[in-house]
């Protein structure tokens, strides 16, 4: 059971990411290039130039926890953005 619903926020890191990228790599992007810390009830998507990967990076007691989706077929559709408007 992957433990993540409503009660979470939601973060879109809004470039692509290199999914060879771990704990650490998507960890420092947090902090640096998002300006958040680790927070548990707080998910960061990340996802790859080509949109058939995803990784969701979240902090649960106690560490990191990294889940990773595949697609075999199809792309993942992003929400639409507007940096001055939000989602």
């Amino acid at each position: 059971m992957l433990g993540l619903g409503t009660e979470h926020s939601y973060y879109y890191y809004l470039n692509s990411v290199d999914m060879r990228k771990g704990f650490n790599g998507l960890s420092g992007i947090v902090k640096e290039h998002m300006d958040q810390n680790q927070n548990t009830n707080v998910v960061y998507a990340f996802i790859n130039k080509k949109k058939d990967k995803l990784k969701l990076l979240h902090w649960r007691v106690g560490g990191f926890v990294l889940y990773y989706k595949r697609l075999e077929k199809g792309i993942f559709e992003l929400p639409e953005y507007n940096i001055e408007e939000g989602l």
